[in-house]
Formats: structure tokens, sequence, C-alpha cells
């Protein structure tokens, strides 16, 4: 079986930064490091506060908080199921 380490998602509504659009994210496989605070159990179940701390933590281009909470509700599930695959595999 072969690990994953990273995911690519595009994004169903681009996040808007500025004259910045980003239509894509790359999620990084996470390390023990970015998922502290966080609870394992609340992340596996897509906690949205969760996933609000461990995103930015694990996202290329890196998102801020603020992106995540203004970020569509399909590509918040998106990314969620990624990361619970990564914590799953």
């Amino acid at each position: 079986m072969t690990e994953k380490n990273h995911s690519l998602i595009t994004l169903k509504k681009p996040i808007k930064r500025g004259e910045q659009e980003i239509t894509e994210l790359t999620l990084r496989k996470p390390n023990t490091g970015a998922l502290r605070g966080c609870r394992l159990s609340m992340l596996l179940n897509s906690d949205v506060d969760s996933l609000i701390t461990v995103l930015p933590r694990i996202t290329e281009p890196a998102l801020t908080e603020h992106d995540i909470a203004d970020m569509d509700v399909k590509d918040l599930v998106s990314c969620a199921g990624e990361v619970v695959g990564f914590l799953t595999e």
C-alpha cells in the first residue's frame, strides 16, 4: 500500500485575496506538530474549529483562519475529507 502525502483540491469557489485568486490548494499530510492543540476525535469528526486550526498549517498556498472561515462549505467539506483520509490511511 502506498501512503499519500499530499492532495490537490480544486476549489469550487476561489478564495480572493486582493488581486490574487486561489483556485487550487495542496494539502500536505499533517505531522504531529500540525495537529497540536486539536483533539484527533474532533478532527476525525470534521469539527470546523479543528479544521480552522489545522488547515493553515498544511495548505499551499498557506491559508489564514479568515480564509477558511470564509471558504465555501463544499470546499471545506472537500478539505475535511482529505484530512480525515490522511489520518485514517
